[in-house]
């Protein structure tokens, strides 16, 4: 099924955001992560599962955010872009819940989103823990460009009783970040033993699963998105 076209809602560099009109009152909003072409912005990621694309359902109304400096919400212009086009969403809908995910710097972005708007639950795929100070690794090429003074030195969780976060992680190569993450009331952390950080979104994607996790949380249903979740492979960090 063909999504309708992309309408740009805010265009201000480095960032993008694009919308896609559906129904209902619940926003998603969904961050990209670096890409694959450093040359070319980053492209809307996770679509049919922000929109809920083969859930039988009416779509939903998504935003999809990309960063062309790969900043992990560094950049100051991040919080006024969000703000903007929420902003025009609520001008053509009401708005009752939002939720945001993110793969990598996107589930960064996604955590930090929680910082700036109301949002009822995040799902972060691959998150890094911190960017300053970063090791010779992956991503050292974008992070050494972050400044010192960023908001953002680590990845922000909620307190509790401001929304709720759900961090997926692949052990096989993202163990030092998972420990990195502290462990707190309000955030739920599963581990996935045999899944590296670029196979775990994929190996969902197979289950299944990426659609139920989504539906599960924007319902609040913890019972059910741990279901899912260990029902794939996961295991939920304790303390």
């Amino acid at each position: 099924m063909n999504h309708p076209p992309f309408r740009r809602l805010w265009d201000s560099a480095p960032y993008g955001i694009e919308y896609l009109e559906g129904q209902g009152s619940d926003l998603v909003i969904s961050f990209s992560s670096i890409g694959h072409d450093p040359s070319r912005p980053p492209s809307p990621e996770f679509v049919a599962t922000a929109t809920g694309r083969g859930t039988g359902k009416p779509p939903r109304r998504a935003l999809f955010v990309t960063d062309a400096g790969r900043g992990w919400a560094s950049d100051p212009g991040f919080a006024p872009a969000l703000l903007g086009a929420v902003a025009a969403v609520r001008q053509v809908a009401e708005i009752e819940r939002i939720a945001c995910v993110g793969l990598s710097m996107g589930g960064f972005a996604a955590l930090a989103a929680m910082q700036v708007l109301p949002v009822s639950v995040t799902l972060a795929f691959g998150p890094q823990h911190g960017v300053l100070g970063r090791g010779p690794d992956r991503w050292s090429d974008w992070t050494r460009r972050i400044p010192a003074a960023t908001p953002y030195p680590v990845a922000p969780l909620p307190a509790p009783g401001h929304g709720w976060a759900c961090m997926f992680h692949g052990l096989l190569d993202d163990q030092q970040e998972v420990m990195a993450f502290p462990y707190q009331a309000g955030t739920d952390h599963f581990l996935f033993a045999d899944q590296s950080h670029s196979s775990l979104v994929p190996h969902l994607k197979a289950r299944g699963v990426l659609a139920g996790l989504l539906e599960a949380a924007l319902a609040g249903d913890r019972r059910r998105l741990i279901r899912i979740a260990t029902s794939a492979g996961g295991q939920r960090r304790k303390a």
